[in-house]
């Protein structure tokens, strides 16, 4: 199967997850503030690596769904980029899936094109390493966030947020398709 149709794959399942939590919880998420998207990214992303590190989960969820909420949180963060945070939920379950989709459009969008310039070269990775490169633009994010965003040369977070999704994409790629770990 063809990285693009695994991309999709992938994603239809962390829409699913978000659409039903949509159902069970409405639009909570709009009331945050996009540094504290940037934190619960930041829990996601360490509790991978802790668990990669451990090689136990003492909780009994494992890798693949912190992978997901990196997806849909970072989804969230491009979202209230856009919309800023709200007082109160905003939005329908409807107008929330639609930017939903925009922003996941955008985001593979984006993989596409650094997938055509990089030759495929997240295949060769390891799983441990995206989930350090997601905390490298973790960190990147929150320092962008502590200039409110007055970067020299740097690309604003949203760049940010969008590699982390596709980091975590990938991740959900070799996870979910047994794909071989390269030494």
């Amino acid at each position: 199967m063809e990285t693009n149709q695994q991309f999709e794959q992938v994603m239809a399942e962390c829409r699913e997850l978000f659409s039903k939590k949509l159902h069970d919880y409405g639009a909570a998420w709009r009331i945050m503030r996009p540094s504290s998207v940037t934190d619960q990214i930041y829990i996601k992303a360490n509790r991978i690596r802790s668990l990669e590190t451990k090689g136990v989960s003492l909780v009994g969820e494992g890798i693949y769904p912190e992978f997901v909420g990196i997806v849909n949180y970072g989804i969230v963060a491009l979202i209230q980029l856009e919309l800023g945070y709200a007082e109160r939920e905003d939005l329908s379950a409807e107008e929330a899936l639609a930017v939903y989709d925009k922003y996941a459009k955008e985001t593979m969008e984006l993989m596409k094109k650094k997938n055509h310039d990089y030759d495929e070269a997240w295949r060769g990775m390891r799983v441990s390493s995206y989930t350090d490169l997601i905390l490298m633009k973790i960190y990147r994010t929150k320092q962008i966030e502590c200039l409110s965003g007055a970067t020299l040369v740097s690309e604003g977070v949203d760049a940010n947020y969008k590699d982390m999704i596709n980091y975590a994409v990938f991740g959900l790629i070799k996870l979910k398709f047994g794909e071989k770990e390269d030494a």
